[in-house]
Parts: C-alpha cells; structure tokens; sequence
C-alpha cells in the first residue's frame, strides 16, 4: 500500500493526499509529527529515497539553524535531530514498496506509484 509522510498544516502535502485521492489511489496517511519516526525508520526511508540525509531536512527551519548554525553536521546528527525533531523532515514523502519520493511539487507522488 502507499503511504505518505503527511503534515495536514503543509499545501503541499495537502495538494499531494488530493492527488491520491483524485486517482482513486488508496493510500496510508502517516502523521509523522504526532508518531514520529524512529532512527530505524528514517534510515530505510533515506535508502528508499536513494538520498543522504541533509536532502532530506528542511533547512530552512528555525531549529536546524538553531542546531547547525555555522557548523557542518554529520549524518549521524542530521539522523538524530529527525529523530527529536521531526518538524525537519521534508514533506510530503510518498512511499511505494522500496521506493519514495520527496513530492515537491506534489505531482511527483505520481511517479512512485
């Protein structure tokens, strides 16, 4: 089934739910701020992305800057700062078996279904 990493205050991730919905595609919706994801789980996701760690961050945030301000972080911490923050991950991520997609713009959910 496909799943997506899901912020419902997020238009992007809203218009992406909308595109699953408008294609009748069935789908799982995980609120990946209420359930964060776990150390485990984010570096499958990570594989199934085929992407390091930072492509995945949203590094704009005020707490990446709070955290990383002036400093070159290592993928162990960009990992773990997920993990405590999950307001860091880029969103939408539509997942489809072993493979996910960062849906940015929303029309490429389309590509891993």
């Amino acid at each position: 089934m496909i799943q997506i990493l899901h912020n419902n205050r997020c238009g992007k991730s809203r218009t992406a739910l909308q595109i699953l919905e408008e294609k009748s595609i069935p789908f799982e919706v995980i609120e990946y701020l209420k359930n964060p994801l776990t150390e485990k789980e984010i570096k499958t996701l990570l594989k199934k992305l085929q992407l390091q760690p930072i492509d995945m961050m949203r590094t704009k945030e005020s707490i990446f800057k709070e955290l990383f301000d002036n400093t070159t972080p290592s993928d162990e911490q960009l990992i773990q700062a997920m993990v405590a923050h999950p307001i860091l991950i880029e969103r939408p991520i539509v997942i489809n078996g072993d493979k996910a997609i960062i849906a940015r713009p929303p029309e490429l959910a389309l590509e891993v279904i």
